[in-house]
């Protein structure tokens, strides 16, 4: 009889309530894989997933059987043919604006002032999605309309995570947010918070907007949670705490 692990496994830490404890753990032998890995080693997935090597072998047979992991020549094991084709048949039917917008009526929806998320467009920035404030007094910026980079609080946010060197970009990285009063307009201010795609790069910014006389700054953290939540949503990690 096999002896009782001194501590419970990742998949045993995570289980999906009412789920398949086996399933659990073959989704955790998948997840072990991260960004850079070729190929990994019996000794290196059993580490990772905190299972028994006889436990993974077991489920390795069957994500090999099902062509989710492959088997390479030196002994290693990679991740197989059938995840590239689910992940062609996901990009096929992935939409942005189905995972952005939800994010933006919500935020917009909170604090009743205007949610947009931009991306950068060469030199300036680009409003891909906006959902207006109620209110009647607030700013007249549109989809598709074009914004400096180095102004206003989106813009701000593209440029820090884009790379730009010295302050107050350092501290924007640092925070991963930022609140600015009037930065592109004196009478507009704004907060925004970078959000990331499935490979960690930047995918956008969540900004919003108010006339200055009603900027909020306890509004950051709610910028923050619909950034954090818009980048799990794509699939990546969000580095800073949100609760």
């Amino acid at each position: 009889m096999p002896r009782k692990a001194s501590q419970p496994s990742l998949a045993d830490q995570h289980a999906a309530p009412g789920g398949a404890a086996a399933v659990d753990r073959a989704l955790s032998v998948l997840s072990a894989f991260r960004t850079g890995d070729r190929s990994l080693t019996l000794a290196e997935l059993a580490e990772r997933t905190q299972l028994y090597k006889s436990t993974v072998l077991r489920l390795l047979a069957s994500l090999e059987h099902g062509r989710l992991v492959q088997r390479t020549a030196d002994g290693h094991y990679a991740l197989g043919a059938e995840i590239a084709r689910l992940h062609g048949v996901y990009a096929a039917s992935f939409s942005l604006e189905a995972v952005v917008m939800p994010v933006l009526q919500e935020l917009a929806r909170a604090t009743r002032e205007s949610a947009a998320f931009h991306v950068r467009q060469g030199e300036h920035r680009l409003c891909l999605y906006r959902v207006d404030s109620p209110q009647p007094v607030r700013d007249h910026i549109k989809a598709g309309d074009l914004l400096p980079l180095d102004r206003g609080a989106g813009g701000r946010v593209l440029t820090a995570f884009g790379g730009a060197p010295g302050e107050p970009y350092e501290s924007i990285r640092q925070s991963g947010v930022v609140v600015l009063e009037g930065d592109r307009m004196p009478e507009l201010s704004g907060i925004s918070a970078p959000v990331f795609n499935a490979t960690g790069e930047l995918a956008g910014a969540v900004t919003l907007t108010m006339p200055t006389p009603r900027l909020q700054r306890d509004h950051a953290a709610l910028v923050v949670a619909a950034a954090a939540d818009a980048t799990r949503k794509l699939g990546g990690f969000y580095p800073w705490p949100n609760d």
